[in-house]
C-alpha cells in the first residue's frame, strides 16, 4: 500500500522538476521519481541509489555554435584570399573554403 507521505514527497518533488524512471524498484518492483541525482521509491520509500543527472545536450545550439564558427572562419579566409598574391597559396586558400560551404552546407541540411 502506498503511504501518503510518500505519494505527497513524490508529487512535491515532480512539481519541482523531478522525473518517473522508467527502471521499478529493485526491492519492491515500485515506480520511482528522481531529482537531482535522488531517487525515491513511491511504494517503498527506499531510496536504493544515486545517480549523477547528464545534462541533455541541445544540438540546434551545438549547431548553431558551430555554424557560427565556420561562418567566422569563412570570413578570415575570404580576407586571406583577397589579399593573396601567391597563386598556389590562392588554390589552397580556395580549397579550405570550398571545404567549409560543404560543411555548412551539411548542418543547414539537417537542421
Amino acid at each position: 500500500m502506498v503511504s501518503k507521505d510518500l505519494t505527497k514527497k513524490a508529487a512535491e518533488m515532480l512539481l519541482q522538476g523531478a522525473t518517473l524512471l522508467s527502471e521499478p524498484c529493485p526491492y519492491c518492483k515500485g515506480v520511482r521519481v528522481m531529482k537531482d541525482g535522488h531517487a525515491l521509491c513511491i511504494s517503498c520509500g527506499r531510496e536504493p541509489e544515486r545517480k549523477e543527472v547528464v545534462p541533455v545536450v541541445n544540438q540546434k545550439e551545438i549547431k548553431s555554435s558551430l555554424s557560427e564558427t565556420l561562418e567566422k572562419k569563412l570570413a578570415v579566409l575570404s580576407k586571406e584570399l583577397e589579399e593573396e598574391k601567391d597563386h598556389t597559396k590562392q588554390q589552397e586558400i580556395l580549397n579550405s573554403i570550398n571545404s567549409l560551404l560543404e560543411a555548412m552546407d551539411k548542418i543547414k541540411n539537417k537542421q
